[in-house]
């Protein structure tokens, strides 16, 4: 049975927070600081404008934005309409911009400068009729809408359309690892449904949940978890343009401690940096983060037992999630972590290990496991077919290959698709990629299944290795031969200065794959 929510939709949130403190910061951006009187302000505004050049309720609005406030002042003006939001993976090129804009059916782009050679001649390719450039407008561009002229005068013209909770919200696109990327159709329920279930789930207290911003806006785990629950506890949201170098790295951790953030969402990269950086001895005493959380890609054992012992304030725990489920539908707490498991379900949602054959497994048996409650999507936009493969009566189908334990924790063993058949026997990459973090010479690796002549697959590893250190084939074979059973030791294993990931850090193993499809 679907719970009930304090509100329907993401307008009636700031509505809130500004009944309640309109000069408390909800946003702050470098120098900017934006309080919730301003963000509604600046939010009719950008409505106000949008109706103007006739987006209304249902029509399609993208977003190629870098992370700022104007991202989250825009995605609210969408919402205040009764638009439906596109945010769009600025890491992407021309033609992908314009698969994806064309598949949305889009009707209008706001576009970061920066971004500019890649969006420009969009508006010739797709159905975009308008693009507004948010900063660092081109000078030259088919259409030229300044994004500044738009929001100089604040003004309300336009009225809130009070969309219901099962109303479409939010469309993500997938990471598109396994073909063209599908569009997930993100109602107000399968978002906040995540909100409250984290608010429930930590016991999250109004005022008390500031999270730090650091990762891409566009995807599903940032917007759910690092902006939209901040901004739903009235506790503030830090954003941080790029960490694109070790100055940005280093202006993250004192951004931090400077607004004294208590919650730090992340993905293993970052952890792992952090586990490794030689940080100032004030940091560690002075930060004020209650729980440090991982998600977005799985978390090595090394990681998190490295990441302990340099952190004793705060605990690094591991969530799990997927854009089809708005994001994080599991995940530990500080309190009651199981180490290696993801977490427990949030409230209202369930997790469940199943058959083949689509029956639920006994607790601590192995399936696939699938997920029920309010977080699951609508479906795939314009693909009824591909939805119903894997919502099958109300159950979403992860693909993941886990269990659930006697007191309910989830844990992860691997992709279904990446599972590696060898003369019958099961090859879980993880397992072997697990081993693999445990060298020190290891920053990352990935294991994937390659085929022989007859048809069978054997283990393929992929290293990153540490900076500045040399690592042999020969010492890493050495390695894990007394700890894996000599059918799930690698054929083959590659040394790659960076390994292909996705904007979340997320390693591909497609791309990988590619560079092994003529190798037998």
């Amino acid at each position: 049975m679907s719970r009930t929510y304090p509100v329907n939709n993401f307008y009636q949130i700031i509505c809130d927070n500004l009944r309640k403190k309109g000069a408390k910061a909800a946003i702050i951006d470098g120098e900017k600081k934006v309080s919730n009187r301003e963000l509604k302000n600046l939010v009719d505004t950008v409505a106000s404008y949008l109706v103007e050049s006739g987006i209304g309720p249902g029509d399609k609005v993208a977003m190629i934005m870098a992370n700022s406030y104007m991202f989250i002042v825009n995605f609210f003006a969408i919402s205040k309409i009764g638009a439906i939001a596109v945010p769009v993976n600025n890491f992407l090129k021309h033609d992908e911009y314009a698969y994806i804009l064309n598949d949305s059916d889009a009707k209008l782009l706001f576009a970061s400068g920066k971004f500019a050679n890649e969006v420009k001649g969009l508006t010739i390719a797709t159905k975009v009729e308008k693009i507004i450039w948010v900063e660092d407008i081109p000078l030259e561009n088919e259409i030229n809408i300044d994004y500044a002229k738009i929001t100089d005068k604040i003004r309300d013209t336009t009225p809130f359309v009070d969309s219901a909770l099962d109303d479409l919200a939010v469309i993500i696109y997938t990471s598109g690892t396994t073909g063209k990327p599908k569009g997930a159709m993100l109602s107000y329920r399968n978002l906040l449904s995540i909100i409250y279930g984290a608010i429930d789930h930590y016991n999250l207290k109004e005022g008390h949940a500031k999270f730090i911003c650091y990762l891409p806006m566009f995807h599903a785990f940032t917007l759910a978890v690092t902006l939209l629950l901040p901004i739903a506890t009235n506790s503030g949201v830090v954003v941080v343009r790029s960490i694109a170098s070790k100055k940005d790295f280093a202006n993250l951790l004192k951004l931090v401690l400077i607004h004294r953030c208590q919650y730090f969402a992340g993905v293993p990269d970052i952890f792992s940096a952090m586990a490794r950086a030689k940080l100032p001895w004030y940091f560690h005493w002075f930060h004020n983060v209650k729980g440090w959380v991982s998600g977005a890609a799985p978390l090595s054992e090394d990681v998190i037992k490295r990441f302990g012992a340099s952190f004793k304030r705060g605990k690094l725990v591991q969530g799990y999630g997927l854009s089809e489920c708005a994001s994080g539908v599991s995940l530990n707490k500080p309190w009651a972590n199981k180490f290696g498991s993801v977490g427990t379900p949030l409230s209202g949602f369930e997790i469940e290990a199943f058959s083949e054959d689509f029956h639920v497994e006994a607790r601590g048996e192995i399936g696939e496991l699938c997920i029920k409650g309010d977080c699951v999507m609508l479906g795939y936009y314009n693909r009824p077919d591909e939805t119903a493969e894997v919502i099958n009566n109300g159950w979403f189908k992860t693909g993941d290959i886990g269990y659930v334990d006697k007191d309910g924790y989830v844990f992860i063993i691997d992709r279904k698709k990446d599972l590696i058949i060898h003369k019958g026997m099961n090859i879980y990459p993880r397992e072997i990629e697990e081993f693999l973090y445990m060298h020190e010479k290891v920053q990352a690796c990935a294991v994937i299944g390659i085929k022989d002549i007859e048809e069978n697959e054997t283990p393929v590893a992929y290293i990153e290795p540490k900076e500045g250190v040399e690592v042999s084939e020969k010492e890493i074979r050495e390695f894990l031969k007394p700890l894996l059973a000599p059918f799930k030791q690698p054929r083959k294993v590659f040394f790659m200065d960076k390994l292909p990931r996705n904007a979340t850090g997320k390693i591909l193993k497609r791309e990988l794959r590619l560079l092994n499809s003529g190798d037998n």
